[in-house]
């Protein structure tokens, strides 16, 4: 089965010391492209430092962090944009809102998300969106944003079917990750309910590492147990859902 990670921080501190054995094991998992989503400033050079180790295989998005949003956001974005117009990049992201751990910057987030859906919107580039705890914040923008030609990711969505049908009529997509194998994720509501062709499959490594391995690193290796439990939830084969879900990542960030 051929696989993709749509979201991996693989580039990150996590994998300093075993990160060619981790894409390695991917490989051996069926993980053919992992999706590399940025930070800020400070993660573009491992990024692409990743991308050069590892050509075709690990692909970068440039973009900037809503929890990296601070009062010199602007700054920031200026980078993001000069670099969007420097080189080819799989996407505009990681962006959004979060408001989970502080809501201090919540009107720099939103002028930062609206500067990014533009910037998409400029160079003909999916989005891919974080939304934890701002999911209703998020939508609004990118509803007001779209203009028909806007696509992307709900990226870690575990939101309930009435935000799934959202993210349907933005058309957009959903990641699904490790949080489908979590007992009380919520996803066991959602899936059975959505249609395969508007999912991608992540891991968002090294956090939110899938059941067995959940509270430790997560890394790309893991995309078939989250492949497991989305079969499982939506009662399809697992060849299924990883032929669909491949296509649907692929058809999103093609060069």
């Amino acid at each position: 089965m051929k696989l993709v990670d749509s979201h991996a921080h693989i580039y990150s501190e996590e994998f300093k010391d075993d990160q060619p054995a981790a894409v390695a094991k991917a490989r051996e998992a069926g993980v053919e492209k992992i999706y590399m989503p940025n930070i800020d400033h400070t993660s573009i050079d491992a990024m692409l430092e990743t991308e050069a180790a590892f050509p075709g295989t690990c692909i970068p998005m440039m973009g900037l962090h809503p929890t990296y949003v601070k009062k010199d956001f602007e700054r920031e974005l200026y980078l993001v944009e000069e670099w969007l117009n420097k080189r080819e990049f799989a996407a505009v992201g990681e962006c959004g809102i979060d408001l989970y751990w502080d809501k201090t910057f919540l009107p720099q987030q939103q002028e930062a998300l609206k500067v990014q859906l533009e910037l998409a919107k400029k160079h003909k580039l999916p989005i891919v969106l974080h939304t934890r705890d701002s999911f209703d914040e998020t939508y609004e923008l990118v509803a007001a944003a779209q203009d028909g030609t806007l696509r992307g990711i709900f990226h870690c969505f575990s939101g309930t079917p009435e935000q799934a049908a959202k993210v349907k009529e933005l058309n957009f997509l959903m990641g699904i990750g490790g949080v489908a194998t979590f007992k009380n994720g919520g996803l066991d509501k959602v899936l059975p309910h959505v249609s395969l062709n508007d999912l991608v499959l992540e891991t968002d490594c090294p956090y939110l590492a899938p059941v067995p391995h959940r509270g430790k690193r997560n890394e790309p290796a893991y995309i078939p147990l989250v492949l497991k439990r989305v079969a499982e939830l939506m009662q399809k084969t697992e060849e299924e859902v990883a032929e669909i879900t491949t296509i649907n990542a692929l058809n999103l960030f093609k060069l």
